[in-house]
Formats: structure tokens, C-alpha cells, sequence
């Protein structure tokens, strides 16, 4: 077994049991424990695990990431009012959009229903509830149907989107590194992210202010390819500086 493949296991065995030991793992891929100490140093480092005494429990941040869609839409409820308000200056003159399926996300389509000449383009199966008696035009991405995020995922789901261009593509993330860009904790999301990042004009993120410096499993997509970050309040110095060289408009 790869080095890769290992970790991706023992990342779904903590995830499953919430908790692991270094003498178990290393019994059942049969490697030192020293490999496997060096395992959960790495999935610490990208906030997956946090490590204790023999091994290592889930993090208490995943564990609320894995909420469904419902519970996660209560935390920073008004922060995401927040952020979704200073976004829509950004999609006056918009009429097309891609829009991933998160809790921030929604807190904005929710603010466009009156969009008659808007086309939105999404994955999320609870945009379909919120806008079906708005006067948006929503195209669906089709795909397999994810319980948990209520978001539709897949191959399919990334065919359809090749087909569109659109205006700008709004999403969230997990976290948010000077160095690795934005994060995301599932795999198949950032999938569909990457694939509405590389069909629009512009991209914005919206992010609240507890992202920032946050590390998660899965790289989404590096800073360059931001041209907005939009938050609730005003991040570190380093990050206005580094938005400003890499030419991101930063709102807070």
C-alpha cells in the first residue's frame, strides 16, 4: 500500500471510530510505528486529527464539518448575512453564475430571488427549494445525490458543468492558508468546485472570519485564482498584504 493510500485509510478509520492508536495502526498496515506517528503529524498538520498520548482523535472541527447541511446552516448565521450582503454589489451586472452547495452560499441566493435576467448554475439541491418560486433561471448539474450536503456530485455532475461559461462562480471553503490557498474537508465538493472554478471569468470566495488560517484535508484551489475575498471582519495584516499582491480584492 502506498504512503498515500495508507493515509486516506487511516483518515476513514478515524473518521469511522473517532479515535486511533499508533500501535494498532501499525499492526494493521505493518509498518513501523514511527511511519504511523509521522501519519497523524501530517493529518495533524492539515487539522484533519489532533494527535494524544499512543494516537489520535478526530478533530473537533471535522466533526462539525460532517454535520448535515441543516445544522451546519445555524453556525455564524448572521455572519453569513453579513458576507452574503457585501456580495451582491459584485453581481450587479452579472447574469450568469455557478454557485457551490454551501451554507454560506445559500445565505446569498437567498438574497436574489427578484434576479429575473440571472442564470445559476448549481449542484446544490437545497437552491432548488429555495428558488423555485423565484424569478432566477437555475440550471442543475445533475449527478449522484449527497444526503449529507444535499449537493449533487459525480462524474455527470462535472460533464454538465464543462458545457457552461459563466459570469463568476461564488463559493466557500473550509480553510483558508497563506500557503496552500483554500481548503476543503471533502473530497468530491472540491471536485465540483474545481470544475465551476475552471468555467468562469471570475471567482469569488465567501468566507467568515473563522476560515482564515485554518487548514483542512483537501487543497481547492490557490490564491491566484481568487479575484474576491469576501468576509465579516477585517482579517490580519498579512492577509490584506498578500491580497494585495496577488491583486485580490479583499471585502470585510
Amino acid at each position: 500500500m502506498s504512503a498515500r493510500d495508507r493515509l486516506q485509510a487511516i483518515k476513514q478509520m478515524v473518521t469511522n471510530d473517532k479515535k486511533v492508536t499508533v500501535a494498532n495502526l501499525s499492526q494493521i498496515f505493518q509498518v513501523t510505528e514511527e511511519t504511523i506517528r509521522r501519519d497523524l503529524e501530517k493529518l495533524e498538520g492539515e487539522g484533519f486529527v489532533t494527535r494524544t498520548y499512543g494516537g489520535a482523535v478526530l478533530n473537533s472541527d471535522t466533526l462539525s464539518e460532517n454535520l448535515h447541511f441543516y445544522k451546519r446552516a445555524k453556525s455564524f448565521l448572521e455572519e453569513k448575512k453579513a458576507i452574503a450582503l457585501k456580495a451582491l454589489p459584485f453581481l450587479k451586472n452579472k447574469t450568469t453564475m455557478s454557485a457551490d452547495s454551501s451554507t454560506t452560499v445559500m445565505a446569498l441566493l437567498r438574497m436574489l430571488k427578484d434576479r429575473g435576467e440571472l442564470t445559476v448554475l448549481t449542484n446544490s439541491a437545497e437552491a432548488f427549494h429555495e428558488l423555485a418560486h423565484s424569478d432566477v433561471n437555475v440550471v442543475s448539474t445533475g449527478g449522484e445525490f449527497n444526503k449529507n450536503t444535499l449537493s449533487l456530485q459525480g462524474i455527470l455532475t462535472k460533464e454538465v458543468i464543462g458545457k457552461y461559461h459563466v459570469d463568476i462562480m461564488v463559493m466557500s471553503c473550509k480553510g483558508l492558508d497563506i500557503e496552500s490557498g483554500a481548503l476543503d474537508s471533502n473530497e468530491a465538493e472540491a471536485e465540483i468546485k474545481k470544475a465551476m472554478i475552471g468555467q468562469a471569468t471570475e471567482v469569488a470566495l465567501l468566507v467568515d472570519h473563522s476560515k482564515f488560517n485554518r487548514k483542512a484535508f483537501v487543497r481547492l484551489v490557490e490564491l491566484d485564482h481568487i479575484n474576491y475575498i469576501i468576509t465579516d471582519k477585517k482579517p490580519e495584516a498579512k492577509w490584506i498584504s498578500l491580497c494585495e499582491q496577488k491583486g485580490i480584492q479583499l471585502i470585510f
